[in-house]
């Protein structure tokens, strides 16, 4: 018999809602996300589609921005599946999100899905997956929100206008830079801006004295703040370019010897308490979680990236545990209002219960996306304990007890908090300076919502200065004692950089993006290599610097905050029904009194970019007035001086590339090879270099205009440029090293690749346990070898570090060399090393804190299978013979003409001037006008 069709976007999210309606009553199924999108290439266009624009950008631009849905590959089984469903449906529910996206998931799934004439159709609601909510959705339909489908259609062409246009010209003039978008530019522009305010900071010191005073029967600690009645220099009086005073600040300015000697003046001299003074003031809870503050604090406590956060509340969302988390809104439901506030009876007394229920209002002019704030699900919103069998990793039981207590404090009585600051003064020996020192004591009087939850932080000293500290009772006018003095010297700090926590919730306060968005745009920030982390600080690559710089100078609209906040603003009145998606467009691509998209796209405009000047960072003047300049180039970043030049090493932040730094890479031989003598048998020279990824050596130098590379080497571990002799290196260069000939005639040879030394016969290898090992084998010792049974796979290396047994599966986590770099692993998942973290420093935490990060993400996508050979050559020519799409200063590049012919060295060198071309077109970033770039490929460690 038909029964009742539920569609929703996955299938964890069906199997609970099936659970809860029961099987024998209704079939669920799950559509996989988005069963449509826009084109990933030309290729997935329909063939009736024949516009070349058209079939390029996957939307018509002339035709009202009508996008061309197509159904992927990976999404036709289960676009089948439900249309197999519907046939035997007696009612169809959409039951995906409440959210811009969940409702263009139904209204895609509406048009590609022929529903049978007389089959209802619904689209079910609701906020929370419980049985309550589920039943009460089922029974309460509504129609499909047009409005919030044109707004998402709005925003998808928006994206792939500024998406594929802007792409392109990264690509051809960015060095390094393979995509732009609209929101993840501006991020990076956030990220840029801060390095630059730290690269252009200076340091300034300034002293002050910390004393220790005995008053009545107790001890407390004070700091000078006033000499003569002026304010003591603090960090904020300083300049952060100059590391001068500024000028409007009437401060007292103490030095090392300024600050000693008046130690030495006031350390025996008496003192008084000049003035006490008490103020009480209440402390209100904050509001319950959105999707911005919740990516926040779980970064402050959990230390959970944005995309980790998002991914265990998914779960615990599809499992039933909390509300929707997609949300701006800061709401809370009568039910769970209530919920919170018997919670509170219950769990902490009356005294913690306020008369009246909170309300709090959002920022959010549209706090759309879901209509209450996250919150534990149910009428009841069990405490974490109730939940811990169901809850099934650590993840999701520290993420749910997060929202569970700021949920319940945000309903419970401010805290009542009493600050006492007590002066005391004295007159100096000697000149008689009159100097005054301060003492803070902060007292939790009443701990109202600090019992159930106390927000974090993004600055550390924040919390320290929020820790309470009690003084003893202290009256003006009693003496007191010193007991002792001590100078104290302090540095100004540069501005803090942006961690994961700190830059969502910069672009929320700037309107830019949406909070759902923000974990998406933070992987694609780290995924393009724009950004890398330190720690928990996100640091811009030299890429990002020449990215930004592109965008500022050419197309500085698009990457503006307010413009791009004003973006934002009009999406969400297109969801509102206030605007026309078509008529926004139309204004962005074409333009509206100022010049569109597609203006400043067309090669008029983009002939003007120079690749030279916009992959070129300033860094500074030497003592001579040269300048130094940062090159970007496709395969990293040089430091520039004049004709000398050295590769940036990839784990150098970019502040502290400073002058002195430069000129040290350059000094060391970065910027030339170091000739260690001449090879006796070619009599080439043999020189040691250091390119971007470490030190080697090489012999003879790159012949201009040939593209066969000279014979290099890595350094064996231990090995430095500076100490690299002239034996060390021709025994490098022996490699590979001919050990014998078998008794098959077949040669064996040692040799040294990515995964370690090893010697090699035939298509047959074994692994050496030591380098040294490949100028020492023997043949007997090579024989031994190769009887032995081959061992799949690399030889393990030494693992770096033993951490010890994971906390919750009790697997061992070590720290292990790979082939691309240290990692971390439990023996099922393997996380990479974040850049300018030591591999052996990791601790246990550390450890799991990256792997719990790499499963979050899920599973790598697969890469696309190589193009044969063959279709690579046609595809290479087909190139080099298609016109320029972007026009720009290229260097000159010799194509020889082949006479028509089937030979195979004719043949060879039509693929020569086809790549030769294809070079030519991509020059422009590869190596900019008037500069000359490192080699391609430079040797790094395990390469030879």
């Amino acid at each position: 018999m038909p029964k009742p069709l539920v569609i929703v976007e996955s299938p964890a999210k069906a199997k609970t809602i099936e659970g809860f309606l029961g099987r024998e009553n209704v079939r669920v199924i799950a559509s996989y996300g988005h069963i449509r999108d826009l084109p990933g290439s030309a290729k997935a266009v329909p063939d009736s589609i024949k516009d070349k624009e058209v079939r390029r950008l996957g939307v018509d631009v002339e035709q009202h921005f009508e996008p061309v849905w197509v159904v992927p590959e990976n999404k036709k089984q289960y676009v089948k599946a439900i249309k197999e469903a519907v046939k035997d449906a007696s009612e169809l529910y959409l039951a995906t999100d409440e959210d811009r996206e969940g409702e263009a998931i139904s209204w895609h799934i509406l048009q590609v899905v022929k529903v049978p004439k007389g089959v209802p159709v619904k689209r079910m609601v609701f906020h929370e997956i419980t049985a309550q909510a589920i039943a009460e959705a089922f029974e309460q339909g509504r129609e499909l929100d047009e409005k919030l489908v044109e707004a998402y259609q709005g925003r998808r062409v928006l994206d792939r206008l500024f998406g594929y246009e802007m792409s392109l010209v990264t690509r051809r003039r960015a060095g390094g830079a393979s995509s732009a978008g609209r929101v993840q530019s501006v991020a990076a522009r956030l990220v840029v801006e801060r390095e630059r305010e730290r690269m252009a900071f200076r340091a300034a010191s300034y002293w002050d004295l910390q004393a220790t005073f005995h008053s009545g029967d107790a001890d407390f600690a004070a700091g000078l703040v006033a000499v003569d009645g002026r304010r003591l220099a603090v960090g904020k009086d300083f300049e952060a370019t100059t590391g001068q005073l500024k000028e409007s600040a009437d401060v007292a300015l103490l030095d090392e010897g300024g600050a000693t000697d008046l130690a030495s003046r006031v350390r025996d001299v008496p003192y008084r308490i000049d003035s006490v003074e008490t103020k009480s003031f209440t402390e209100r809870p904050r509001p319950p979680f959105t999707t911005s503050t919740i990516q926040q604090e779980a970064a402050r406590k959990l230390g959970f990236s944005a995309a980790r956060t998002m991914s265990i509340a998914q779960k615990l969302y599809e499992n039933g545990h909390i509300t929707y988390m997609r949300t701006d809104s800061t709401n809370l439901s009568t039910q769970a209002v209530s919920a919170a506030r018997n919670q509170i009876r219950a769990l902490y007394g009356d005294d913690y219960l306020p008369a009246e229920p909170r309300a709090y209002k959002g920022k959010v002019k549209n706090a759309q996306e879901a209509h209450e704030a996250i919150r534990p699900a149910g009428d009841q919103m069990r405490v974490p304990d109730d939940l811990a069998s169901e809850l099934h990793t650590s993840d999701e039981r520290r993420l749910y007890e997060l929202v569970w207590k700021r949920t319940v404090a945000c309903q419970m009585a401010d805290a009542r908090v009493r600050r006492v600051t007590a002066r005391l003064v004295a007159t100096a020996s000697g000149v008689g300076e009159v100097v005054t020192f301060q003492a803070t004591g902060r007292t939790i009087e009443f701990p109202g919502y600090l019992r159930a939850y106390v927000e974090g932080a993004d600055d550390p000293e924040a919390e320290l200065d929020d820790r309470e500290a009690l003084l003893p009772p202290l009256s003006e006018g009693d003496a007191a004692k010193c007991t002792a003095l001590e100078p104290s010297g302090h540095t100004t700090q540069p501005p803090a950089r942006y961690t994961e926590a700190s830059l969502v919730k910069e672009l929320e306060e700037r309107g830019i993006g949406r909070p759902s968005t923000y974990a998406s745009v933070i992987e694609t920030l780290l995924r393009r290599d724009y950004v890398w982390k330190k720690g928990s600080a996100l640091v811009p690559s030299w890429t990002a610097f020449a990215k930004q710089q592109l965008l500022e100078r050419h197309f500085p609209q698009l990457i503006n905050y307010e413009f791009t906040a004003t973006m934002e603003e009009a999406l969400d009145a297109i969801a509102r029904g206030e605007g026309e998606a078509e008529k926004w467009l139309h204004a962005f691509w074409f333009g509206d009194g100022t010049p569109g998209l597609k203006e400043l796209v067309d090669d008029e405009h983009l002939a003007t970019i120079d690749p030279a000047v916009v992959n070129a960072v300033h860094i500074g003047h030497d003592a001579d007035g040269r300048e130094i300049l940062v090159r970007v180039w496709n395969n990293g970043a040089s430091v520039n001086r004049e004709d000398e030049r050295a590769p940036v090493p990839a784990d150098l932040c970019p502040d502290e590339l400073t002058i002195e730094k430069a000129e040290e890479l350059i000094k060391e031989g970065s910027g030339g090879p170091r000739v260690l003598g001449e090879d006796p048998e070619t009599g080439l020279p043999v020189m040691v270099l250091t390119g971007r990824f470490g030190p080697f050596v090489q012999l003879g130098e790159m012949e201009e205009g040939s593209d066969e590379k000279p014979k290099r080497a890595s350094l064996l571990t231990g090995m430095t440029a500076n100490t690299m002799e002239f034996d060390d290196a021709v025994r490098l260069l022996s490699l590979p090293r001919v050990v014998g000939v078998g008794d098959d005639g077949v040669e064996v040879t040692a040799q040294n690749g990515r995964y370690g030394p090893y010697l090699k016969r035939g298509t047959d290898s074994r692994s050496l346990e030591a380098e040294e090992q490949l100028f020492t084998v023997t043949m007997e010792q090579a024989d031994v070898l190769f009887a032995q049974p081959k061992r799949r796979g690399r030889q393990a290396k030494p693992p770096i570090a033993d951490l010890g047994p994971h906390p919750e599966s009790g697997a061992n986590v070590r720290v292990l060399d790979g082939r691309f770099g240290p990692y971390v692993t439990d023996g099922t998942i393997n996380a990479t090393v974040p850049r300018g973290v030591d591999p052996a420093t990791i601790d246990l935490n550390q450890g799991v804190e990256l792997l719990r990060e790499r499963e979050a993400r899920g599973p790598a996508t697969k890469p696309a299978k190589k193009a044969t050979k063959k279709k690579a050559t046609k595809k290479a020519t087909k190139k080099a013979t298609k016109k320029r799409t972007i026009k720009g200063p290229a260097p000159k590049t010799t194509t020889r003409v082949v006479k028509k012919g089937t030979s195979a060295r004719a043949k060879a060198a039509k693929k020569s001037a086809a790549k030769a071309t294809v070079r030519a077109e991509q020059a422009s970033v590869q190596a900019p006008a008037g500069a000359t770039g490192p080699p391609a490929d430079t040797a790094g460690a395990g390469t030879l």
